[in-house]
């Protein structure tokens, strides 16, 4: 599913415009983004969570040159699937 169908499908589930459904949709997610920039933790019950995940800086290898090289630390987008959703991929 992208965007688009997600709007359109609540559209027609809750009798919206398109455009208010465009718009609840930007809204949940530029509050998702705004929490994980801050570093928070975000739980959607039945849905799963969301969190940042930080990989510190390492030492690594130009594999062309073989050279030694400095990997700066990074920060990872990590979603862990709810019970229920879970449940429900897994028939249960």
């Amino acid at each position: 599913m992208i965007r688009s169908e997600l709007i359109r499908g609540l559209a027609v589930r809750y009798g919206l415009p398109d455009a208010d459904a465009e718009k609840i949709v930007a809204a949940v997610l530029d509050a998702i983004a705004a929490s994980l920039v801050l570093g928070q933790r975000v739980e959607l019950r039945g849905f799963g969570s969301f969190s940042v995940n930080k990989t510190p800086s390492r030492k690594g290898r130009n594999p062309r040159s073989g050279a030694p090289i400095l990997i700066n630390e990074k920060w990872h987008l990590h979603f862990r699937a709810g019970k229920e959703l879970r449940g429900r991929l897994n028939g249960l």
